[in-house]
C-alpha cells in the first residue's frame, strides 16, 4: 500500500493531495474511509461542520471503494483500487479508479426505501452527499469522480 501527501503551507489556501493504492480486498475499505475522514476533520480553512463533512467523506469513499472492489474486479485480489483525494482552493475532489467493465451511473435505480435491503444504496448516498458525481472510462479503466464544494 502506498500513500503520499503534500501540503502547500506558503499560500492562504492550502492544497492537499493524497494518493492511496490498496489491494482489491474489502479489508482496506475502512482504511480508505478513515483517511478521508481524517483529512476532512483537519481542514482548518473549512468554516462549515467539519465533523459532518468528515462523516460524509468517510461514507462516500467507503461506498465507492467497496463498489470498485465488489463489482469492478470481482474475485481479483491481485488487482488494486486507487483513491485520490485532492483539496485545492474551495474544492474537495475524490476519485476512485477501477479496471472493471464499467457501468452507466445514471441508470442505477433509486433505492426502494419502502422495502429496504442491505444493498443498493451506495450510489444514491454518494450522489446525495456530493455536489458533482461522474463515472467515466479513462485509459484502461474507469474513474468515479466526486466533488464537494467547501464554501
Amino acid at each position: 500500500m502506498a500513500k503520499s501527501a503534500s501540503r502547500d503551507t506558503n499560500k492562504a489556501v492550502k492544497k492537499i493531495n493524497v494518493d492511496i493504492r490498496v489491494p482489491n480486498e474489502l479489508q482496506y475499505v475502512a482504511l480508505i474511509g478513515s483517511i478521508g475522514e481524517d483529512i476532512a476533520r483537519n481542514l482548518a480553512e473549512f468554516r462549515g461542520d467539519r465533523n459532518a463533512l468528515a462523516s460524509q467523506l468517510n461514507l462516500v469513499l467507503t461506498e465507492a471503494s467497496a463498489n470498485a472492489m465488489e463489482h469492478a474486479d470481482v474475485g481479483a485480489p491481485e488487482k488494486f483500487v486507487r483513491v485520490c483525494i485532492r483539496i485545492k482552493n474551495d474544492c474537495l475532489e475524490a476519485k476512485v479508479y477501477d479496471t472493471g467493465q464499467g457501468f452507466d451511473i445514471n441508470r442505477v435505480p433509486q433505492p426502494d426505501f419502502d422495502h429496504p435491503t442491505e444493498r443498493g444504496r451506495g450510489i444514491f448516498f454518494i450522489k446525495t452527499l456530493m455536489d458533482t458525481v461522474t463515472y467515466r472510462h479513462v485509459g484502461t479503466g474507469n474513474v468515479l469522480r466526486m466533488v464537494k464544494y467547501l464554501k
